[in-house]
């Protein structure tokens, strides 16, 4: 089997092209969603304790045809132009799947977070702010954390920000802590909405097992939040991976103790368990467990056309941005497994990014319940707007591609900004 070269911009602007196509969108429309409207680039120079270095740092900007760009900033080796653009197309039509008034952007720092000291990431931080400053703003472009950016990183973004404008300006970051005016529920908010939707999904036709079983792909906030949430509701989770391995049991992990391993800096291959039945394996076996419903949860690509035909899961539900790619899905829907698509099923972060924004402006805060109930409804409603334009030959995605892109499209179409 040939291995095919993984461009995720070109996989993000083939779903975009299929969308505008079953539309019949205008040329000129289509063009405009294949486009980013800005594509910046810039080197920061760092002082760090161990000296100088120069980083490559991102912002693209994708689309603001629905309102200020928005998106996180993930601190990671592997954020080059193609992934943090195709973070950025996505952002777009997820804003619009879940019908909030954002468009979409994505930064990213190439970097490796974990091989400097906390003085060294403050300075990354506020060198970020310094050289995309003329970029951003509260109704320009909002940022927000993303793969190894943190609370902390949002709070001396801001500050630095708020230094450079010489103004209060709470709204022009989300995913900050509560104390510097974030919003309550925004640290559970990506995982919450992923089990609404899972919920939604599941009352549809003969899918409850009981009790479910569920292997998640990476237990960094999201995963570990999520197998708890599903612990809740009564379902097993029979394996987790991080960077290192895999732990399997399919009488069920205890994901509490494994979460609290994980709290104290230890890689899940390093986890001594109680259960004698539990075995440890390489970090991608998780992908290919025996259980009914497989969580990707860390980066994109992770499934493939390698180890698609191996997957034994149900239903894939993308936590993560990007998981599989257009040849694996093609092989996974052969099979009958569906794939609830990242647009849809992790957009409960960006939601409850906009509730933050909009608490900011008003300077009027919500409690957890009120943020959390607003996250389902709109989570809730997102799922059944999506199944509406799904038929018997679309997927998923392609449903909510169609979803996100007519609301695009339609924006786009009103301001005739060709």
């Amino acid at each position: 089997m040939t291995t095919v070269h993984h461009d995720p911009f070109l996989e993000v602007q083939n779903h975009l092209t299929k969308a505008a196509t079953r539309l019949n969108l205008s040329g000129v429309v289509t063009k405009r969603l294949l486009v980013a409207d800005n594509i910046r680039n810039e080197k920061l120079k760092i002082k760090t304790e161990k000296g100088t270095v120069e980083l490559d740092a991102y912002r693209i900007q994708y689309n603001n045809a629905r309102g200020p760009y928005k998106g996180g900033i993930r601190f990671h080796p592997a954020a080059d132009e193609s992934e943090v653009t195709a973070l950025a197309a996505t952002m777009s039509v997820k804003c619009a799947v879940v019908d909030i008034p954002f468009g979409g952007a994505k930064g990213g720092v190439v970097c490796d977070p974990k091989q400097y000291t906390e003085k060294d990431l403050e300075k990354i931080s506020r060198a970020y702010v310094q050289s995309f400053l003329p970029y951003l703003g509260i109704d320009v472009d909002i940022p927000a954390p993303d793969v190894y950016t943190t609370p902390q990183i949002m709070a001396w973004m801001l500050d630095e920000f708020e230094k450079a404008t010489g103004a209060n300006s709470p709204a022009f970051i989300t995913g900050k802590p509560v104390a510097l005016g974030g919003s309550l529920g925004r640290d559970t908010a990506t995982a919450q909405g992923a089990v609404y939707v899972l919920d939604e999904y599941l009352k549809l036709g003969d899918k409850n097992a009981t009790p479910l079983r569920v292997a998640i792909q990476g237990f960094g906030n999201a995963g570990a939040t999520v197998a708890k949430l599903l612990v809740a509701k009564g379902m097993l989770i029979v394996s987790v991976a991080d960077s290192q391995g895999t732990i399997t049991n399919q009488a069920g992990l205890d994901v509490f103790a494994l979460e609290r391993h994980r709290v104290s800096g230890k890689s899940l291959n390093e986890f001594v368990s109680p259960g004698e039945n539990d075995t440890y394996s390489d970090s991608t076996s998780v992908l290919v467990t025996e259980c009914d419903v497989l969580i990707p949860a860390a980066l994109d690509n992770a499934v493939t056309q390698a180890n698609a035909s191996q997957i034994k899961a149900r239903v894939i539900l993308e936590l993560a941005n990007n998981p599989v790619s257009s040849e694996a899905e093609a092989i996974l829907i052969e099979k009958g497994i569906d794939i609830i698509p990242d647009v849809l099923v992790n957009a409960g972060g960006v939601v409850v990014s906009y509730y933050e924004w909009v608490q900011n402006r008003q300077q009027w805060y919500w409690d957890e319940q009120t943020v959390g109930e607003r996250l389902e409804t709109k989570m809730r409603k997102a799922f059944t707007e999506v199944l509406e334009k799904k038929t018997e030959t679309t997927s998923y995605r392609e449903a909510a591609y169609e979803l996100g892109v007519s609301r695009l499209a339609q924006a786009i179409k009103l301001r005739g900004n060709f």
